[in-house]
């Protein structure tokens, strides 16, 4: 048997090549100079090797203890081995592996409350029938139990569960918990089971404001006080989304900082935009009078303050006043509708400037690699002639063709 060594000979061992240090416990060396443990053992005559983790990170006592441990799983009639490769039963239920699946891509998530809806769905509509449940054991039918009897009524909500649901099982072959086909894949699989979720309930989009009446509705919210008038005011001259005006539970809105007065250009960052990529607001003039007026009311960075102290303007509060300038069903994120409407009927706006206007991403990844200008000029011209529209007493036929984008 080898001698056991001691913790300052392991550290000297450099040589590329297998090292016994007593007890059936090995350092291997690579060419490359890392060294990692292995414990080698036998059972039923044939030579076994388990790794037991990287030198120095795991120290010369754990890497002892470790193999004190398996031999008292080897005095036990057991494999060492077969015991790490498989899974407790605890551990590949599907709940489990659900909140498994949710810590580890949690930081990745741009939204906080990801996790909490992820988890939230699927405990309300998949853990009575499948939460128990080894991933391995999961059926196409077990799927469908969970999804029928939602998937007419609440056919959104379906459909994300579905997503979810392929998602885990995912997650749960990589880990070698199951095998074969995943039973929640939709192509080739439950799309042959159930009707598309488009052809069972349509989605419905924000309702816009009709393009005729966003003068008369401007007019009446210039004559209403207060910061949430101004702020919807803000948000139909930019086209922009009421979170990056007003700011939400995650982050502040519109900030004085990222307006530039002298360059009549607000610069929204990269984290509050939905691409994830700044963006650069041409200000018409009519953007800078709401800035002037709302300068008054200053109380701190943020260019549009709630009504309570670090609160943002709620949604409701915006819709509200919008509504009584505007009755109807129309909504703030439906003015960008409204906005996108003028540009392709009335402007003519070539459709690159009207999407670069509101922050959307065109073309493939190709044609976006090349498509190096924001059309910022293009767009100040745009954004003046949706001012002028907008704040207009008399609403016009058309305000004439842009210069298409160079």
């Amino acid at each position: 048997m080898a001698k056991k060594l001691t913790a300052a000979q392991v550290e000297r061992l450099r040589a590329p090549g297998r090292h016994a240090c007593g007890g059936g416990l090995y350092l291997q060396v690579t060419s490359a100079g890392s060294r990692s443990w292995l414990f080698r053992y036998q059972r039923f005559s044939k030579a076994h090797e388990l790794g037991l983790g990287a030198y120095p990170v795991v120290g010369l006592a754990a890497a002892r203890d470790a193999v004190l441990e398996h031999r008292r799983t080897l005095h036990a009639g057991r494999d060492p081995l077969g015991e790490r490769r498989r899974p407790s039963p605890a551990a590949a239920t599907f709940d489990a592996l659900r909140d498994e699946y949710i810590e580890a891509h949690k930081p990745g998530w741009r939204n906080p409350k990801s996790a909490a809806q992820w988890k939230a769905s699927l405990q309300t509509y998949a853990s009575a029938e499948i939460g128990t449940r080894q991933a391995r054991e999961i059926t196409v039918n077990d799927v469908l139990a969970v999804l029928k009897p939602i998937w007419s009524t609440k056919t959104e909500t379906a459909r994300r569960v579905r997503g979810r649901i392929e998602a885990i099982l995912d997650y749960a072959k990589a880990r070698g918990l199951c095998e074969g086909e995943n039973p929640a894949r939709w192509k080739g699989g439950l799309d042959h089971l159930l009707p598309m979720a488009g052809k069972v309930r349509k989605v419905r989009h924000h309702e816009s404001l009709p393009v005729e009446a966003v003068p008369s509705a401007m007019h009446k919210l210039k004559k209403t006080s207060g910061v949430a008038a101004l702020a919807v005011r803000f948000i139909i001259l930019t086209a922009c989304r009421a979170s990056e005006a007003v700011g939400d539970k995650r982050a502040v809105g519109a900030t004085w900082g990222q307006i530039d007065l002298k360059h009549e250009i607000w610069t929204k960052p990269s984290v509050r935009m939905k691409a994830e990529r700044e963006h650069r607001v041409p200000l018409s003039k009519q953007a800078l009078e709401v800035l002037k007026e709302v300068a008054k009311l200053r109380q701190d960075e943020r260019v549009f303050p709630g009504f309570a102290k670090d609160r943002p303007l709620s949604l409701t509060t915006l819709l509200n006043t919008l509504r009584r300038a505007a009755p109807g069903d129309a909504t703030v994120h439906g003015l960008r509708s409204s906005f996108r409407v003028w540009a392709a009927e009335l402007a003519r706006a070539p459709r690159e400037v009207a999407e670069a206007a509101l922050a959307h991403v065109v073309g493939s990844a190709v044609e976006r690699a090349y498509a190096r200008s924001d059309l910022l000029e293009q767009r100040r011209e745009l954004m003046q002639a949706w001012g002028d529209f907008a704040c207009s007493a008399t609403p016009k036929a058309k305000t004439g063709k842009l210069r298409e984008p160079r």
